[in-house]
């Protein structure tokens, strides 16, 4: 039986105002619909523009994390999905677009000083092209947005599920 304490914070990163950066938004928008009432009652939804360790150390005990950007560095319309572990252990770097001025994997490391235990949780990102100001999105990351927002639900199901 699941524990209905558990929950999983869903934070959605980037700027709707900024092109492709506001695929996050886009994607958990697509997604929160579509989720049933018992996953909805387990979820906690909140935006970050800019991600930093304080978004991820004040992670209750019973709460994992699923944190939601676009990249650069990778193709536009790419799907990236990391555990916060491998990001805090230095495997694969991501470099989301919301983390200005720090790296995700060092947002995690600091979040788990504050925390004196790493965040549990996982990383989803989408390939970024265009960053520029207006809302219009690249035509990769228009045509991802249904994988994107698939593969959020893939992290959240799979994070509330590991509470079971």
């Amino acid at each position: 039986m699941t524990d209905p304490a558990t929950r999983v914070r869903i934070l959605v990163c980037g700027s709707a105002e900024r092109g492709d950066d506001g695929a996050a938004l886009g994607a958990v928008a697509r997604l929160l619909p579509t989720l049933p009432p018992e996953v909805c009652d387990r979820l906690v939804v909140r935006r970050c523009i800019q991600l930093d360790e304080a978004d991820l150390a004040d992670l209750g005990p019973d709460e994992a994390c699923v944190v939601v950007d676009t990249l650069v560095g990778v193709p536009a319309g790419s799907l990236v999905a990391r555990s916060l572990d491998d990001l805090l252990m230095g495997g694969a770097p991501v470099s989301s677009r919301s983390t200005h001025g720090i790296a995700l994997g060092d947002a995690v490391a600091r979040a788990a000083t504050i925390r004196g235990a790493a965040p549990a949780g996982a990383f989803v990102g989408l390939g970024g092209k265009w960053f520029g100001y207006g809302g219009r999105m690249s035509r990769a990351v228009r045509s991802a947005l249904p994988a994107f927002a698939e593969a959020i639900e893939h992290e959240v199901e799979r994070l509330l599920d590991m509470a079971t």
